[in-house]
């Protein structure tokens, strides 16, 4: 396998990000690389691992020094999600809930006593989960059946949320449900709903092609009782918390599927350089170095446009159009990149023997969570068209 040390974009890096990102890899490498299989065949990340992701600090990447984290960038969150994915996407998703999606959004929208509360434990070993999906609402994100009644000082939350990543391991949540259903949308508000709540259970975990490591499970709301205190931003707001953070999420989907290729092409490249075909490596053959050259040159230009995207986040620009070009267009690219490394295998990449068969698994989820590639496709053609 290539060396961190020569990585690929390097250009587009300052040399601490550089170093960033091949630390992660490297730990990636050494830590994450001979469980891959085991992890993805057992469909778990065990404890011990996800400890040594906070030990290194890549739970929490924006979470201040004062509440024990280190402070870092979104950018940083997202060279993370890169390196990871490289090894393992499952592992990578773990970390991207919980910096881009969970403590991105308690970050911009938590009051002051909610992150004293909340973000020294997401930073010290708890794990985050966010929940909005429900069965009739996926694309249709709003269309929540999950309600939330007053009762006191307190709100009671009951329904049924599906796929939600990390709900196996997650002490804390965010949900959202409707708290006004005559109000449409803007009736929905976001709770931080603790593990321990009662009336909050983990239901089923799904059995997926892909990603298999990372937990998808359903959430089910039995009069849940929430204080009111865990309001996540205000009520009847909750669609603001969840469009804002899922357009920083589908960067960092951005990043998990360009991880994800450059890890199957590192594989074609070092293949196709030892097996031999009439006489020959096949990485001699004109035809086979064309696909590579093409997968290479799509790959740093979806790399490109994901750095772009986290750049323009970070300094407060707008960043709708990007993050979904970057979503849209790395998650085609993973699963060109990912289906020409098995094509290069041959035979031995449809066993499971071999890494590639995997990685093809793993791409397809890009184009389908966090706003399928259609949803892309509608949020740019709005912002070219200049629509809402």
């Amino acid at each position: 396998m290539r060396q961190a040390e020569t990585l690929p974009g390097l250009t587009a890096l300052r040399e601490d990000e550089a170093l960033f990102r091949d630390s992660v890899y490297n730990f990636a490498d050494r830590e994450i690389r001979p469980s891959v299989r085991e992890m993805d065949e057992q469909a778990k990340i065990p404890r011990q691992l996800i400890d040594k992701l906070f030990e290194l600090g890549v739970m929490a990447i924006e979470v201040p020094e004062a509440q024990g984290g280190p402070g870092a960038g979104f950018f940083h969150a997202v060279l993370a999600v890169e390196a990871l994915s490289r090894v393992d996407p499952s592992v990578a998703v773990l970390v991207d809930v919980q910096n881009t999606l969970v403590i991105n959004a308690l970050i911009r929208y938590a009051s002051s006593d909610l992150k004293e509360q909340y973000l020294p434990r997401l930073a010290g070993g708890a794990v985050g989960a966010y929940a909005l999906s429900e069965a009739g609402s996926g694309s249709d994100a709003f269309a929540l059946a999950t309600r939330a009644s007053e009762r006191g000082d307190d709100f009671v939350l009951s329904g049924r949320k599906l796929w939600i990543t990390n709900a196996a391991e997650a002490e804390v949540f965010i949900i959202f449900v409707t708290v006004n259903p005559a109000a449409g949308y803007r009736g929905i508000t976001a709770f931080v709903v603790e593990r321990g709540f009662p009336g909050l259970v983990v239901g089923k975990k799904e059995d997926k092609l892909g990603i298999r490591a990372s937990s998808t499970c359903e959430i089910l709301l039995e009069d849940c009782r929430v204080p009111r205190r865990n309001v996540l931003g205000e009520l009847g707001k909750g669609y603001k918390v969840a469009i804002e953070t899922l357009n920083e999420g589908r960067i960092g989907i951005g990043a998990q599927m360009i991880g994800l290729a450059q890890g199957a092409l590192d594989h074609a490249v070092h293949y196709t350089k030892d097996r031999k075909q009439f006489g020959k490596a096949i990485a001699e053959f004109q035809g086979v170095q064309f696909e590579l050259a093409r997968a290479a040159t799509e790959l740093e230009a979806a790399r490109l446009m994901v750095y772009n995207a986290a750049r323009l986040r970070d300094s407060g620009e707008p960043f709708v159009k990007e993050a979904a070009m970057c979503k849209l267009f790395s998650s085609e690219v993973a699963e060109r990149v990912t289906s020409l490394a098995v094509n290069l295998y041959g035979g031995y990449g449809f066993v499971k023997d071999y890494p590639v068969e995997k990685l093809y698994r793993d791409a397809k989820i890009g184009q389908i969570y966090e706003g399928t590639s259609n949803l892309q496709l509608q949020t740019i053609a709005k912002q070219i068209l200049g629509g809402p």
